[in-house]
């Protein structure tokens, strides 16, 4: 392991130096600011191990940084020093995710046993992580791994629905494993050893649905040269999986309303009522009462598919599960290409912590996939994520709620960013961007002159 960072924000300068002297020599590398402003913008361009942090200054106290600081990276381990310790101080602190507190003056025996403690947690952690990914294969819902409370909230509605013939329907963002919660559903069912058959509405034509769901006869439409059986045919005694149901026509609604109130169906073009004992699971990262109130979707096969409910939270809001993601995806990426990966850097993980993730999951999975296939030594570093350490620059310039830059570079950032964005769909014609963003030529060729 090596050298571990510290962070230690006080607007006692006596204190802070004291702590930097006894710290400095035991072998931490220190960082320091006055306020916890200051040392939140450093835990931003700085990779953190600890922070030790006074809990009365000006500006935000040591709650307002444990909450900040947790949001941001909740790896980092938080002691808050406080002259003022009450029980509700502390039930506070521990409560917003403080690894603990001291009270002043700090007896330095004492502080240099809570960070020993802090260490070695953190090495543990470093030395299970791997551990713990192999040991979840042996376990229903295998390939979900999570420590976040909402998660696990998740796996065990899932684990119980996942006995009945229920129909579920999944929601949740994009790329945020609403089939892979579909599938340890099934695989965890009485169902378990027949079909899981999914159906992706999104990425068929409307025309194609009804066949690819119910199946045809041959010559039922134009280029229907075979009988054809559908989806749900195959599904039979299994479970049927409909993915982005949100994008389902009413057409189509209103046949799988059908099949799902009277258990039979009709091929297009047939007229033999079939019959199939299918499980439905839908899923869908669309507001389906708002597409209820746009007389988009129908609310009545709302309800057949809302039986049981699973929200799935996106990766932003569940951060605590990323290391133990990126280890697992260290170690399946790294047997599929024959690397010899053995981990990533503090640093870089660190970088990975950072991000928001709008592809969530999947975006990533593809991330540590690239970052495996391009690494140049035994461990993922801060180098090999280059795009996503200058993805998460721009990030903190678009971010409202970050006042770290001043108000002109926040503006001139997003100003350039639209108008780059303009070129690049316009294929670098000025003239034509220029109309996209519902400017003049003269105007777009102005501001590039005045920002670049």
């Amino acid at each position: 392991m090596k050298q571990f960072n510290v962070l230690i924000i006080d607007d006692e300068n006596a204190q802070t130096s004291s702590l930097k002297s006894f710290l400095s020599k035991r072998n931490y590398n220190i960082y320091t600011a006055a306020s916890g402003e200051a040392g939140f913008h450093i835990v931003k361009e700085n990779m953190i191990d600890i922070i030790l942090t006074d809990f009365q200054m000006p500006g935000w106290n040591g709650l307002d940084v444990v909450k900040n600081v947790k949001s941001l990276n909740p790896e980092i381990d938080i002691v808050v020093m406080t002259a003022f310790g009450t029980i509700e101080t502390a039930v506070n602190l521990i409560k917003e995710g403080a690894y603990d507190y001291l009270t002043k003056p700090i007896n330095l025996d004492e502080l240099e046993s809570l960070l020993n403690k802090i260490k070695e947690k953190r090495l543990l952690i470093s030395e299970n992580a791997i551990l713990k990914a192999t040991l979840y294969e042996k376990y229903k819902f295998d390939t979900i791994i999570t420590k976040n409370g909402e998660m696990e909230k998740v796996l065990n509605t899932a684990g119980r629905v996942a006995q009945s013939k229920s129909t579920v329907l999944i929601l949740g963002e994009s790329g945020s494993g609403k089939e892979l919660i579909a599938k340890a559903i099934h695989f965890s069912s009485p169902r378990k050893n027949k079909p899981f058959i999914t159906i992706n509405v999104a990425s068929l034509s409307e025309n194609l649905i009804e066949s690819e769901l119910f199946g045809h006869e041959k010559g039922s439409f134009t280029g229907a040269i075979n009988s054809r059986a559908g989806r749900f045919e195959e599904a039979d005694e299994g479970t049927l999986f409909i993915d982005e149901i949100g994008d389902m026509p009413l057409t189509a609604q209103i046949k799988l309303l059908r099949t799902i109130q009277f258990g039979e169906f009709q091929r297009i073009g047939g007229n033999q009522p079939l019959k199939a004992d299918v499980r439905i699971i839908t899923a869908t990262n669309k507001n389906l009462e708002k597409l209820i109130e746009a007389g988009d979707f129908r609310q009545d096969l709302f309800y057949r598919l809302n039986v049981v409910q699973i929200i799935l939270p996106p990766l932003r809001s569940r951060k605590e599960d990323i290391p133990l993601l990126v280890e697992s995806f260290i170690k399946k990426y790294s047997v599929e290409n024959g690397r010899d990966i053995r981990g990533i850097s503090r640093e870089a993980l660190d970088v990975l912590l950072k991000h928001n993730y709008p592809g969530n999951i999947r975006e990533l999975e593809n991330i540590i996939e690239r970052s495996v296939v391009l690494c140049r030594g035994e461990y993922i570093t801060k180098d090999d994520l280059p795009i996503l350490a200058a993805e998460n620059n721009i990030n903190s310039l678009f971010n409202p709620i970050d006042l770290e830059n001043s108000y002109d570079e926040k503006m001139k950032a997003f100003e350039l960013a639209m108008i780059q964005e303009a070129l690049i769909r316009t294929n670098g014609n000025k003239s034509a961007a220029a109309r996209l963003i519902g400017i003049t030529e003269r105007h777009l060729r102005s501001r590039l002159e005045r920002l670049l």
